[in-house]
């Protein structure tokens, strides 16, 4: 029998303007990684980012063969988002957001979370055993009022959709991200109500999270826009978007749109070559 090449985990990382944070986050995260002791990959999807973005991953990847860089058109974190779930690899595919606010550790119980008939495994910062740390009020506030309107109108039940880490079994990952529409903030309610739509089981796993007062979300714009990309989900659906296919025929072949640059190798560092 020929053993499946395919790494167990894959970690994506949607990135704007991130040269800063990268190479602490790639070294936290690939080092932990590698000391897990199981196979993985590390997908860091550029959003046609203006900084050094591209230049972090490259520099990162002389040290972790594992690592790879797909590089889009700057459209939004969901479609960033998108092209890497759906480019990755894993039997269970992981997204995370670059400035790692739940630790590398917590994350790592996610797979697993997934061991019994659950198929989706979500970050959540509510309920018993979460911790939230450094959080301003105001920010923990609106959160909970969208909360209550996504309950209403898209996902009832879910207590915690916007945490940025997020684990699918593979088959999962290929069914809901290649029906993903939104390219912004609001993609997270739209990818659990695809979830949901499509008869998968998600489970919420409580984390300690730290808020990181650098992050690019504006509270009061990014808000609005997402409680929009709310109604966008259910217009979605009433005019016939998120049509059910049988399981097998979801995502198989879907590709978003981007392009994967192949990083030099620890022995032969260099530029990226051509794909």
């Amino acid at each position: 029998m020929i053993a499946s090449s395919r790494p167990r985990l894959s970690v994506v990382i949607p990135a704007y303007n991130e040269e800063r944070r990268l190479p602490a986050t790639l070294e936290t995260l690939c080092g932990r990684l590698q000391q897990a002791g199981y196979s993985h990959e590390v997908l860091v999807v550029d959003d046609g980012s203006r900084d050094g973005t591209v230049a972090a991953v490259e520099h990162a990847a002389r040290r972790y063969p594992e690592l790879r860089l797909i590089r889009a058109p700057h459209r939004g974190k969901g479609h960033a988002v998108k092209t890497g779930m759906l480019a990755a690899q894993g039997d269970y595919v992981l997204f995370s957001d670059a400035d790692l606010s739940v630790p590398v550790d917590q994350m790592l119980r996610f797979p697993e979370a997934l061991a019994d008939a659950f198929e989706v495994a979500i970050a959540s910062r509510e309920g018993p055993g979460a911790r939230r740390h450094g959080e301003p009020s105001y920010r923990h506030l609106m959160g909970r009022v969208f909360n209550l309107l996504v309950q209403a109108l898209a996902v009832p039940g879910v207590q915690d959709t916007q945490c940025g880490l997020k684990c699918f079994t593979r088959d999962s990952a290929q069914a809901v991200f290649s029906r993903v529409t939104i390219d912004g903030f609001g993609f997270d309610v739209e990818a659990l109500y695809l979830a949901r739509k499509l008869g998968y089981q998600v489970r919420e796993i409580p984390v300690e999270w730290r808020h990181v007062p650098q992050s690019r979300v504006n509270p009061l714009r990014d808000t609005l826009d997402m409680f929009l990309d709310v109604l966008r989900v259910r217009l979605n659906d009433l005019r016939g978007l998120y049509r059910e296919r049988s399981r097998g025929d979801a995502g198989a072949g879907a590709v978003a749109r981007g392009s994967e640059s192949r990083l030099p190798s620890p022995e032969a560092p260099g530029p990226a070559g051509e794909p």
